[in-house]
C-alpha cells in the first residue's frame, strides 16, 4: 500500500467552495480501483495550501489505472477549478509504525 500526498495551492478565499467540490469529488476516488482512503487536510501556517492523502494498492493504481480514467477527469472537473497552481504529487511508502 502507497500513500499519494498531493500539495494543492487554491485562493483561501474559495476555500468553502474547494472543500465542498473535493467532498463532493470523494465518491469518484471510492470508486477508484485500488483505493482505499482518502483525507483532505488544511496547512494551519498557509490556508492556501492543502494536502489530499489518498491510500492505493501501488503507484500504478494511481497513475496509470486511475490517471487514464473517467473518474480522473470527473475528479479535476469538480475540484481542478480551484488550483492556484498545478498539484505536487509525491508517493510514500510506510517503512515503520512507532506507535
Amino acid at each position: 500500500m502507497i500513500t499519494e500526498i498531493a500539495k494543492l495551492t487554491i485562493d483561501p478565499a474559495n476555500a468553502d467552495i474547494f472543500e465542498a467540490a473535493v467532498k463532493e469529488a470523494s465518491a469518484v476516488l471510492r470508486a477508484a480501483e485500488g483505493c482505499h482512503h482518502m483525507a483532505l487536510e488544511r496547512v494551519i501556517e498557509d490556508p492556501a495550501q492543502y494536502r489530499l492523502m489518498v491510500q492505493w494498492d501501488s503507484v500504478d493504481h494511481h497513475m496509470v489505472t486511475f490517471r487514464e480514467s473517467e473518474g480522473f477527469k470527473q475528479w479535476r472537473a469538480l475540484a481542478g477549478p480551484y488550483f492556484a497552481a498545478p498539484p505536487v504529487v509525491e508517493h510514500t511508502e510506510t517503512v515503520g509504525r512507532f506507535f
